[in-house]
């Protein structure tokens, strides 16, 4: 028996499927009578299927559900209302729902629901969950907005999105008017986005006073949330399961190989449930899956595989996310390994852990103003992480957290909340940002924790220098424009610069390449040789950024002649490149693309290639990179930095390294002060060249070096007139009307 299509009266191409049960194909009296007697979602007007029930069972189960009606009756009579609950209560798929429900209920006539996420991957797994808990279409009645991908439509009545793009819209729309109410969740991971927007929607609520704001967080940040935002209202979720938590002082010291150990014990032991193990980080997280990986195969074979997912929180997008021979995999083998790091706790989904395994410590980006280069410093988690950990378990009242360090430790070396990123971060896109919104009345911002005086000093001293202020520390048409590209200021100036010099083609490309994963694979043991071979095929002799160009390339070329995506997968295994970050270059480009096209920025004919090419690829870069140059002081690949003291090699990747050829003179994009010191993405460029684009003023403030000795005399063999620096003309080639333009978008 077939089964009846009804179709969405809004898109003609979205199916809702009727179960058989209800079929009334045979066109009887009682089964029309049964269709008419279907209770209706009032989202979208069709039938409840037989899933939406079966879901809701579920729903009703979960912690906060007994919740609702005191949620519901705050959210009618205050403005802004806190939630707090642990991991996996439910708080970040159900409050969501029930404030649609409220928007529903007033005809949306102060528009819809947005729920911020710190991390990509929860909001479209929230995304795609919510929808269909609520029996709707994804991207269309339930959407998700993240970083270059959009899957919302006009009828979006429920978005996700990171809270990055939230902020974004805040450019084009100060007040939020899209929205009557917004949920920030996630508030304890403390994300730089989310402090700015704590801060920036007191404002927007004293401005729309029909607006409602739900705050979600664990309970620790509750004492702080209320002192920020004064006696507003609290839902608190009732804790769930207990934990057994076992201590295990001095396998800190020699953390990998007690880790994998437990691993092992636990596996052998026969006890049902998946394991998930927080190490400090990725290094980490790729030596145990190589040796779970090659140890485990080795094991009784009667205890089944065991199936290791590497879970990267940030960096890579191969993030977890089980398909079905995953699924199939973990079924037949019965246990699955999950090894992640810091800011992974949220990430974790599947209701079948039983145990974690928690290293205690993490590896942090420390941002130094005076150096302009992060540190990465190993450090305890806080106690509140810690507790989030052993929340993964909550669900489960038999799960065991195992803590590679002592009573002691978590107590005494512990801090109580997990540190806000804006105080240790770089600012400058931030302050980019806020002096964006200016424009608009909202610069003013009460951030729950004041960033250091310090960065905030010297963000504004770089926008400065990328020619974003002008005279009165407003921004000037340049920062306008550059605070349209969602990049860090130096990027988007140097595309900026590319308008003037020809090159903007090839700097969108070099501009996705750095901004998407990095696009080398991880290597097995093993295939080093194997790799390098096949990555010198893509090796330019001007540099990292060109090599960039010639991966890019190559992959747009079979993907442009492949028959299937397979074809190109199967191209990107062979040279040992990640197809998921050239996809997600592809994408990013995409719409870098488009919003130079938007704001009619002039775009030439690309001339990748030539000569004049190479260097005004260069000129364009050092127009935004100036701040980032090192000098080989010894010929024998000891790069010191231009602004300051620290030496550092080049990556083992980079081309330079590859052929052996080290230049005097590199512009590098990334540099961390950590036990190797890499600089990476690195292209030669010539002294002359950087005292052509460099700024007066930034040269005359760098510390007394060798090197600046060096530029000086190139700058006194140079012309008056090609030491000056020369204005861009992209100007002259924009609209006249560019400015305001750019100020009302």
């Amino acid at each position: 028996m077939e089964e009846e299509e009804l179709e969405c009266p809004n898109s003609a191409s979205e199916k809702r499927y009727f179960p058989e049960s209800l079929d009334s194909s045979d066109g009887d009296e009682e089964g029309i009578l049964a269709c008419e007697d279907l209770e209706l979602n009032p989202f979208d007007g069709l039938p409840y299927s037989s899933r939406y029930y079966k879901l809701l069972k579920e729903r009703e189960d979960l912690p906060i559900w007994k919740e609702k009606y005191s949620f519901m009756e705050n959210l009618l009579q205050n403005q802004i209302v806190i939630v707090s609950g642990d991991a996996k209560c439910g708080k970040s798929s159900q409050v969501p729902q029930w404030c649609a429900e409220y928007c529903l209920s007033i005809h949306y006539q102060h528009g819809g629901v947005v729920c911020t996420q710190v991390h990509k991957p929860t909001a479209v797994q929230l995304a795609l969950r919510v929808a269909d808990e609520m029996d709707v279409n994804i991207g269309h009645e339930v959407g998700y907005m993240i970083p270059f991908e959009n899957c919302c439509s006009s009828e979006t009545i429920l978005r996700y999105c990171t809270d990055d793009m939230l902020q974004r819209e805040m450019m084009s729309s100060p007040f939020l008017g899209n929205y009557g109410v917004i949920i920030l969740d996630d508030i304890h991971e403390r994300s730089i986005a989310t402090d700015v927007l704590l801060g920036l929607l007191k404002d927007v609520l004293l401005a729309r006073p029909e607006l409602k704001l739900i705050i979600n967080s664990s309970p620790h940040l509750i004492s702080k949330l209320s002192s920020y935002y004064g006696n507003v209202p609290l839902i608190e979720v009732k804790k769930q399961h207990p934990v057994e938590v076992v201590y295990l002082s001095g396998a800190q010291k020699e953390s990998l190989e007690s880790i994998l150990r437990l691993i092992f014990e636990i596996h052998q032991s026969g006890e049902k449930g998946d394991i998930v193990v927080f190490l400090a980080c990725e290094q980490d997280i790729e030596k145990a899956y190589e040796i779970v990986c090659q140890e485990g195969s080795n094991l009784n074979p009667d205890l089944g595989e065991l199936v290791v997912v590497p879970l990267y929180p940030k960096e890579k997008c191969a993030l977890f996310k089980p398909n079905d021979e995953t699924e199939k995999r973990c079924q037949v083998y019965q246990r699955r390994v999950v090894l992640t790091a810091s800011s992974g706790e949220s990430l974790i989904w599947s209701n079948t852990v039983r145990f974690v395994i928690d290293v205690g410590v993490e590896r942090r980006k420390v941002y130094n103003p005076r150096i302009r280069a992060n540190s990465l410093v190993t450090q305890p988690i806080s106690q509140s992480q810690a507790e989030i950990r052993k929340q993964i378990l909550g669900s489960s009242s038999s799960g065991k957290l195992f803590c590679l360090y002592s009573e002691e430790f978590a107590s005494k070396d512990m801090r109580p909340l997990k540190p806000a990123e804006m105080q240790e971060a770089n600012l400058t896109s931030m302050v980019l940002f806020m002096k964006r919104v200016d424009i608009a009345g909202l610069g003013h911002c009460d951030f729950m924790n004041r960033p250091a005086p310090e960065s905030l000093m010297q963000a504004l001293e770089d926008l400065d220098y990328l020619a974003a202020l002008d005279n009165d520390g407003n921004l000037s048409e340049f920062g306008i424009i550059m605070s349209e590209f969602p990049l860090d200021p130096q990027l988007s100036k140097s595309i900026l610069a590319s308008c003037e010099f020809d090159c903007v083609e090839e700097m969108l490309t070099i501009a996705a390449m750095v901004t998407a994963p990095n696009c080398f694979s991880n290597l097995p043991h093993g295939a080093e040789e194997a790799a390098l071979t096949c990555w010198k095929t893509f090796l330019h002799p001007e540099g990292d950024h060109f090599t960039l160009i010639n991966i890019y390339k190559a992959y747009q070329d079979i993907a442009l002649n492949s028959t299937s995506d397979h074809c190109v997968e199967k191209w990107c295994h062979d040279y040992f490149l990640n197809c998921c970050a050239l996809r997600m270059a592809d994408v990013i480009r995409a719409e870098l693309l488009e919003i130079v096209k938007r704001i009619e920025l002039p775009c030439a004919e690309p001339a990748f290639g030539s000569k004049e090419n190479a260097l005004n690829i260069k000129k364009a870069l050092l127009s935004g990179y100036f701040m980032q140059i090192a000098r080989d002081v010894d010929g024998s690949g000891n790069y010191l930095m231009l602004t300051h003291k620290q030496v550092a090699q080049l990556h083992p990747l980079s081309s330079y390294s590859i052929t052996k050829k080290m230049p005097e003179w590199v512009l590098f994009h990334k540099f961390s002060i950590s036990e190797n010191n890499y600089i990476r993405i690195t292209s030669e460029i010539s002294p002359e060249l950087f005292m052509q684009l460099a700024p007066p003023y930034y040269f005359s403030n760098l510390p007394p070096s060798e090197s600046k000795d060096i530029l000086r005399q190139v700058m006194d063999h140079l012309s008056p007139l090609s030491t000056m620096k020369k204005e861009p003309k992209m100007c002259e080639k924009c609209p006249e009307t560019t400015e305001q333009r750019c100020t009302i978008q």
